[in-house]
């Protein structure tokens, strides 16, 4: 079977190693240009790109891959199949329609519940307690091809978007590997997606970001998770901008205003939210500092905390 990948991210790095190690000829991986990073705005090649080097596939990085003149490229390859995961463009039908197998996507979610860019994120955010991954077959719609497998995985207590990123990836390479021999065979059962169920993760805003202490613990507790390791849910104290990398739940009550410090110690900061229950802190980000634990914290930079002070204003 001759397969074109395309992808982006690290997500997708784990997919196309087991593509290239299970015996599939992969003979092109597509992706993202190569994008300026980090302060100093270095033009850094997507992960991707990096594993496939690694593997000695030719590379391709168009800027829009809707441009005939740029699709016209992938298609004189005649791949039997493409295969996407996270590759960040739309296809056009023109590219859709090259592969006599199809074009295939590899999805962070058990459709048609979070479509989107941020599947993961949105379903920790939300409280879920499982996701998953399908795969389908790309249209031109966003992720509303219709389903040919599909696996679900819980979501821990503990489980940030970072943990689930991981294992997701993971489940997405072997859940491939179980679904092409079919489509091969022309033995798979595609199934239609319900539009009126379709539920939406649009990529991450600047205002998701920012914690609102008025809402209940375990909302604020599920943000943090969800935004962990990126980007990262902050709240602000006076004029200061601090990043909140990890929180606990905790029995405790509180009457006091929602972002109301109620009790700082070595083991957490004790933070008022809207349901009245009390949300500890446990990791911290100073503006322009590291991560830190709470411990370092309250002993260095926020050594002048004390309880009654109110975040978030």
């Amino acid at each position: 079977m001759k397969v074109i990948f395309m992808g982006t991210p690290d997500f997708a790095v784990p997919i196309l190693h087991k593509l290239a190690s299970s015996g599939y000829d992969v003979q092109l991986v597509v992706t993202q240009p190569d994008r300026p990073k980090g302060r100093k705005q270095t033009l850094t090649p997507p992960p991707v790109k990096v594993a496939a080097e690694e593997l000695g596939i030719p590379v391709f990085q168009p800027e829009k891959i809707k441009n005939e003149e740029e699709w016209r490229k992938v298609e004189k390859i005649k791949p039997d199949i493409i295969v996407t995961a996270a590759f960040g463009q739309i296809l056009p039908k023109g590219l859709l329609d090259v592969p006599p197998l199809g074009c295939i996507n590899v999805h962070a979610s058990l459709l048609p519940k979070y479509r989107g860019g941020a599947p993961i994120h949105q379903a920790i955010i939300d409280g879920e307690k499982e996701t998953g991954i399908t795969i389908m077959y790309m249209v031109e719609k966003l992720d509303a091809g219709a389903i040919l497998s599909q696996r679900a995985m819980p979501i821990e207590e503990h489980d940030t978007t970072g943990t689930m990123h991981d294992k997701l990836s993971r489940l997405g390479a072997d859940l491939l590997l179980d679904t092409l021999p079919e489509i091969a065979a022309g033995s798979i059962n595609a199934v239609e997606q319900e539009d009126a169920e379709a539920t939406f993760a649009p990529n991450i805003t600047k205002e998701k970001e920012k914690i609102d202490w008025h809402l209940s613990a375990a909302a604020v507790h599920n943000q943090v998770r969800g935004l962990a390791p990126w980007p990262v849910a902050y709240t602000t104290l006076g004029d200061k901008r601090l990043k909140i990398w990890r929180t606990e739940k905790t029995n405790r009550q509180s009457t006091q205003a929602p972002g109301t410090i109620v009790a700082l110690s070595e083991a957490g900061i004790e933070v008022a939210c809207g349901d009245g229950a009390v949300l500890k802190v446990l990791e911290i980000q100073p503006s322009g500092k590291k991560r830190i634990d709470v411990n370092t914290f309250i002993h260095g930079a926020g050594k002048q905390w004390r309880p009654g002070m109110k975040l978030g204003e």
